[in-house]
């Protein structure tokens, strides 16, 4: 699943893992990845937001 950030392209991929669920995230810009983890029963739509943060916040610490 693909979508646009400020501009950028996002990927994300979800990965179900028993109960859980792990979103990995990639800035296509700078080829940055990260994941997050969250329970199954959660939307697509909030961990889709969860690791968005994530990643905005990575990118953020690498501005500095």
């Amino acid at each position: 699943m693909a979508a646009e950030s400020g501009g950028r392209d996002v990927y994300f991929e979800f990965t179900a893992i028993g109960r859980t669920v792990k979103v990995s995230t990639i800035d296509s810009a700078t080829g940055l990845e990260v994941s997050a983890l969250g329970p199954a029963s959660a939307s697509q739509a909030d961990l889709q937001r969860l690791a968005l943060q994530k990643l905005k916040a990575q990118l953020g610490r690498r501005l500095r």
